[in-house]
């Protein structure tokens, strides 16, 4: 017959009660606490991972000043390089740039003539012949203060003549000019602009410019 616990002698419920105990820990073991035990150890591994991920970051910390302060410089090469050398053709803003520097120079620029533009492989020459008049020193200003501009602009083709004799200018037109002006040239003048490498890797051509007469 099967013997129960409030028959078996001390000892004997002593030890059933220790071995239940261990039964019951041994099930929570394998149940509840190892499965939150390897829990823990997987996040204890992550933190680890962290921390060292950081500590690795933060030893780039020291360069990072120095790496924006070069990037806010390559950006302002940039914008200069822009003014140079614009990236889009920009006519009218060259153009009112030139009549700029003639007001300021005292001489009148009387008539822009849009040439061939001429697409190399990272630029385009945009050239376009120019008649001006005006006092001897105030078209040497000119010419000066267009030496001296940001953007790019190169003056070739120069041909002078006097207000009494047009034609040796080679000028288009004669006009009514001032009692002071004795000086009548005609040149070249030619800028520049950029363009991006898939427009170049589509190879040089030549596209024409358009008159445009003042």
């Amino acid at each position: 017959m099967a013997m129960t616990f409030s028959e078996m002698s001390g000892i004997k419920q002593w030890a059933t009660v220790v071995l239940g105990g261990a039964v019951v820990t041994a099930a929570l073991y394998f149940t509840m606490f190892k499965s939150q035990n390897d829990k823990n150890t997987a996040a204890q591994h992550a933190l680890e991972d962290k921390i060292r991920e950081n500590n690795e970051l933060e030893s780039y910390r020291p360069k990072l000043k120095q790496m924006e302060q070069q990037l806010a410089e390559l950006k302002q090469q940039l914008e200069i390089e822009q003014r140079i050398v614009p990236d889009e053709k920009q006519v009218d803003t060259f153009m009112t740039m030139m009549d700029a520097e003639a007001q300021k120079a005292g001489v009148e620029l009387r008539r822009y003539l849009a040439k061939d533009a001429k697409s190399q492989q990272y630029y385009t020459e945009v050239p376009f012949d120019i008649e001006l008049d005006g006092p001897y020193y105030s078209t040497l200003n000119f010419f000066d203060r267009v030496s001296k501009l940001e953007r790019i602009v190169n003056i070739n083709g120069l041909v002078v003549g006097t207000t009494k004799n047009p034609s040796g200018a080679k000028a288009k037109h004669t006009y009514q000019y001032a009692p002071n002006e004795s000086i009548i040239a005609t040149f070249t003048a030619t800028t520049y602009f950029s363009h991006d490498l898939q427009t170049s890797a589509a190879g040089p051509g030549t596209k024409p410019g358009a008159p445009a007469a003042k």
